[in-house]
């Protein structure tokens, strides 16, 4: 028996570490590692030891012979990529066609093929020179942003390092991305916040919830205070289609609607509606299908969810019969994942189509092998859509390749969509997913070309105590586990400016920090409100019989977490 990995695979490499026989791939030190999309384990390797299942972080790894049906496809996607990379090698090295190699090659040659033996494992060596937590004294560290990215370069500095770790946050609650990005019927990521919620009362850790930086708090009195500060603010806006009617009602971004489900406190519960028989998503991400999705699923299912409850509520009383996925290129350059196209084809009651309004299409279809993204749809059905009638009975997800946008039409509201090849497909709600954008920080530098702040090994150009990490520090792609060496990076940087004695020594003492945050903001939620606010959420979901019920808006959040003062001890 061997494990194969699933869907919800986050790609940190938690599971490469404790490998004993180096059979997942591929390892942070290969190049394919942070564009792959998602990690395999290799069949002919696998002991079957369940180390790699017991470390995942988003329970993504089972047993072959226990895959439930909708995650069995994913023992052959695991195969199949270990076939493709050997198919490669082969003609890799019969285009190379190397002579012989004797004297040092053949040693050098040697060692290469020992170190990729089975019992090497890449992820021991390390991708960066560490210095030792000795070199230096120990460090104020503020992290801003409390997601992935952040809690990353968190966890690395509190288990390598003897640093004092502030956590900062411009909402109320921690999470980030895993709290308000993560879809809701995707309970198994959200268990990587589980890891990262045993650091929010680590010893060492201070958290400051509800501080703006820019706003209550300058990034200059951040710094005084601190030995180093890192940013982790992520990418908080969309990226724009440029196109006339755009602003229109109903046309909306995919990062609003996400939230607006996930209950942000930014996104009020009537900022989306969803009286649309036709909706378009302008995209092929994983976001725009996770959006189609949650448009098209059955509500008693989300219901066991943590979504929004204005969001769950919308979806009961929906009008939405049929989302248009709508993709400029053809079906071998979508941008989704192989994992997340599976997952739509386990929607109970809903009807995969393909607009087969282009030759290109269904050649591409054809052409593909059974795993390759256009050959997945191989058994989906294609009909050339008649864009005059209304959506068919049901609910269904309709792709519709090499489809540009070309304008929003509508007058005081959107009524459809023009798209290359003069068709207009009718339609009341339109979400643009093409990407997302960072913000600058106030105070810190920022190139407006690419939404990131400019930086040198993460180090914030021109600052000498002033670090990023995560898509504000490399631009958004990349998922979860990608910030895992993200972090290492910035840190290690970090790390090395310390012992080179470059950073400057605080100004204030964290006493004296402490003070100013309650001063600029006294609703602050430190780590026993941040646990009141996690007991509150969860007991006021039982009640209704979920998983949890969100707080949706900043003062509910406070509320929750100032009654953890009034429970008494014991």
């Amino acid at each position: 028996m061997t494990y194969a990995i699933t869907q919800t695979c986050c790609n940190d490499a938690t599971c490469v570490a404790v490998c004993p026989v180096n059979c997942i791939h591929p390892t942070p030190e290969e190049r394919a590692f942070g564009s792959t999309e998602m990690l395999h384990i290799d069949p002919r390797s696998c002991i079957d030891c369940g180390a790699c299942a017991d470390a995942c972080p988003v329970d993504a790894i089972f047993p072959v012979d226990r895959l439930k049906p909708a995650h069995r496809e994913y023992a052959a996607l695991n195969a199949a990529y270990y076939e493709e990379e050997a198919a490669a090698t082969e003609r890799e090295e019969a285009a190379a066609a190397p002579a012989a190699v004797t004297g040092d090659g053949a040693e050098a040659q040697a060692e290469a093929a020992e170190r990729t033996g089975p019992l090497f494992r890449a992820w021991d060596a390390p991708g960066f020179a560490r210095s030792l937590p000795s070199d230096f004294a120990p460090l104020r560290v503020a992290v801003v942003g409390t997601g992935p990215a952040g809690m990353y370069a968190a966890e690395d500095l509190l288990l390598h390092t003897d640093a004092q770790v502030t956590l900062v946050d411009r909402l109320p609650v921690a999470g980030g991305l895993i709290r308000y990005g993560v879809a809701p019927d995707h309970p198994a990521t959200k268990k990587v916040g589980e890891a990262f919620a045993r650091f929010h009362h680590h010893p060492r850790v201070r958290m400051q919830l509800g501080l703006e930086v820019g706003k209550e708090l300058s990034a200059a009195e951040l710094a005084a205070h601190h030995d180093a500060v890192i940013y982790a603010v992520g990418a908080a806006t969309d990226r724009r289609l440029g196109i006339p009617g755009e602003e229109l009602p109903g046309s909306v971004s995919a990062t609003g609607l996400v939230a607006w489900y996930n209950a942000h406190p930014d996104h009020a519960p009537d900022a989306v509606s969803l009286d649309a028989e036709r909706v378009v998503v302008v995209g092929n991400g994983n976001v725009a299908l996770d959006v189609a999705r949650i448009l098209v699923s059955d509500p008693d299912t989300l219901a066991a969810t943590d979504i929004a409850g204005h969001a769950l509520d919308a979806l009961r009383g929906r009008r939405v019969r049929e989302v248009v996925l709508l993709g400029r290129r053809g079906p071998e350059d979508a941008a989704y994942t192989r994992t997340e196209l599976l997952a739509l084809g386990h929607l109970d009651g809903v009807d995969l189509v393909v607009d087969d309004h282009d030759p290109r299409i269904g050649a591409a279809i054809d052409a593909a092998g059974p795993l390759d993204k256009a050959g997945m749809l191989g058994g989906v059905t294609r009909t050339a859509v008649d864009w005059s009638r209304p959506p068919e009975p049901g609910r269904r997800i309709v792709f519709r390749f090499h489809s540009a946008p070309l304008a929003v039409t509508g007058e005081q509201a959107v009524t459809g969509v023009q798209v290359t090849g003069g068709t207009e497909i009718p339609a009341q709600l339109v979400v643009r997913s093409i990407g997302h954008r960072g913000v600058a920080v106030p105070g810190l530098p920022f190139d407006e070309t690419t939404g990131t702040v400019p930086h040198e090994g993460g180090r914030v150009r021109g600052r000498s105590n002033e670090y990023v990490v995560g898509w504000i520090k490399r631009g958004p792609s990349g998922g979860i586990g990608a910030n895992r060496s993200c972090a290492a990076e910035t840190v290690t940087t970090l790390l090395a400016d310390a012992v080179a004695g470059e950073l400057p020594t605080p100004s204030g003492s964290a006493k004296e920090f402490a003070r100013l945050a309650r001063r600029r903001n006294r609703r602050l939620v430190d780590a026993r409100g941040l646990a009141a606010i996690e007991r509150a959420e969860r007991e006021s979901g039982q009640r209704d019989g979920r998983v949890r019920t969100k707080f949706a808006t900043v003062p509910e959040l406070v509320a929750a977490a100032r009654r953890s003062r009034l429970r008494l001890p014991g």
